[in-house]
């Protein structure tokens, strides 16, 4: 009796230590297949867009960045939103104009907003590893950063100014961004990916690229109460 208990209990230690779970070795083998799909796909996109850009270059430069970034967590979504909306407004459009519609200008707005946030959040990770307070910081760095350049580049005003307008305009959005994207994040590392939750995994960077789709859905309304009320223009 003592030898069957040994037995089972070596074999159930045997199948901890190298997951021999058929159910959940198929479930990480999908996960993994999947992540590498959706990252190539974003990456793909943000290079396709980011090529086009070279021959239709925006009339707004940072958008020159934000176009691609968006392309990175959006797969195949943000170039076609790239071509409904983007190409119109770059340089040499034939006719390029704002949008007319509150939702496509708050849009803009919110792609903008989000992509300093992306840039901030994937320095960080790639920098210090995955951390909230680290990608807060940069996040919300990189987002006021993406906020003044245009700003200064567009009005006569010095640069404190430039700076005070850019936090006003766009605190808001940045914390809305990423509490979205820490929601989710939150739910992928303690829950979802356990001992895959590091940035060593692909599946890690896939759950990332859904935190900022997550973090666009809950920044899309700050903007547009920030629009509503006037503190910040759309796009």
């Amino acid at each position: 009796m003592k030898k069957l208990l040994l037995a089972v209990s070596l074999a159930a230690s045997v199948n901890a230590a190298f997951g021999a779970d058929p159910a959940a070795g198929h479930s990480h083998h999908l996960l993994q297949t999947v992540s590498w799909i959706a990252i190539s796909l974003g990456v793909l996109t943000a290079l396709f867009i980011a090529a086009d850009e070279r021959s239709h270059p925006q009339g707004m430069q940072i958008m020159n960045v934000v176009w691609p970034v968006t392309g990175l967590y959006f797969p195949v979504i943000g170039g076609w939103l790239y071509r409904a909306m983007g190409r119109p407004l770059a340089t040499h459009a034939h006719h390029a104009v704002a949008q007319d519609a509150r939702w496509k200008s708050v849009l803009l707005s919110a792609t903008h907003c989000g992509a300093g946030c992306v840039v901030g959040d994937i320095v960080a990770v790639a920098l210090f590893g995955p951390n909230f307070a680290i990608e807060f910081a940069l996040a919300y760095l990189f987002g006021i950063a993406f906020q003044y350049i245009p700003i200064r580049a567009m009005r006569d005003i010095s640069p404190a100014t430039a700076l005070w307008e850019a936090v006003k305009a766009d605190t808001l959005s940045l914390v809305a961004f990423e509490v979205g994207m820490f929601g989710w994040m939150a739910v992928a590392r303690f829950w979802l990916l356990h001992e895959a939750a590091a940035p060593s995994s692909i599946a890690f960077w896939f759950m990332m690229q859904i935190g900022m789709i997550a973090g666009f859905a809950t920044t899309y309304p700050a903007n547009w109460l920030l629009v509503k009320w006037g503190v910040k223009s759309g796009m």
